[in-house]
């Protein structure tokens, strides 16, 4: 088949499957729940396009409705495990993840890059929450932003990594939030040539990790696996001394277990 991406107004483009994938990704943890105008003004659609739309969901199972209010049903979650179950590989690594959280107390995942985000796929929660949201699978958050996005972003081919540069917008969201395009740039380059990244409070308040990639035996990208800790716990040198050497050495048995 011809690689090229479909844009909306193309013949092959399916306009209506599109706006249909919309309204079921309107929902989110601050938006469980939501009114048909809710809906419609989080999709910029017209009332009654979206009415359409989450009347079809729900005649096919993937919306309920309780009086005004409409929110998605356990049957979305079919959507998730054909992907998953396309993947073996990932309960590989969540046993590896899991073993790090045991070993170390501390939360760890292996996330993919998803446009300008990375999302997470595995998760291995510890016990401490470290930041105001829950973070799990398929919890999205910004690439620029994150040490497995960083990682992530480092093994883009260089046309790719220019046009996310281009587009991509930095808001500060702590003091310590990289703004510069050319600064970004340098930690991903940084990122790239030592193998991995270590974020410091740049994210959330608080909040420190390190991540590196992790391929398969074949040589494929699988994503990036991290470890978060609390900076008021766990120095820079513990981080790079222990956490760092213990997440290369996961991701040196993912690459010789998986093809």
């Amino acid at each position: 088949m011809d690689e090229q991406i479909l844009k909306p107004g193309d013949r092959d483009y399916v306009g209506a499957l599109a706006s249909g994938l919309d309204v079921l990704q309107a929902f989110d943890a601050e938006h469980p729940r939501m009114t048909l105008s809710e809906v419609a003004a989080r999709t910029d659609m017209d009332r009654a396009k979206a009415r359409r739309f989450l009347l079809t969901l729900h005649a096919l199972g993937f919306v309920k409705r309780s009086g005004r209010q409409f929110e998605l049903t356990p049957r979305v979650l079919q959507l998730g495990y054909a992907y998953q179950a396309s993947n073996q590989y990932r309960a590989v690594i969540q046993q590896y993840l899991e073993d790090i959280t045991a070993e170390l107390g501390e939360s760890s995942s292996l996330a993919v890059l998803d446009g300008d985000e990375v999302v997470y796929v595995v998760r291995s929660a510890a016990r401490q929450r470290l930041m105001a949201i829950t973070l799990s699978v398929g919890t999205r958050l910004p690439a620029a932003y994150t040490s497995m996005g960083r990682v992530l972003l480092g093994q883009l081919p260089e046309d790719e990594l220019e046009q996310f540069l281009r587009r991509v917008d930095l808001k500060a969201l702590t003091p310590s939030s990289i703004t510069s395009k050319e600064t970004l740039r340098a930690e991903i380059y940084k990122a790239r040539e030592q193998g991995y990244s270590i974020v410091d409070q740049e994210l959330d308040q608080g909040l420190r990790s390190v991540a590196v990639p992790v391929f398969a035996g074949s040589g494929e990208l699988l994503g990036a696996i991290n470890i978060s800790t609390n900076a008021a716990r766990v120095t820079l040198e513990t981080l790079m001394g222990v956490y760092l050497p213990r997440l290369q050495a996961i991701a040196e048995k993912v690459r010789q277990t998986t093809r």
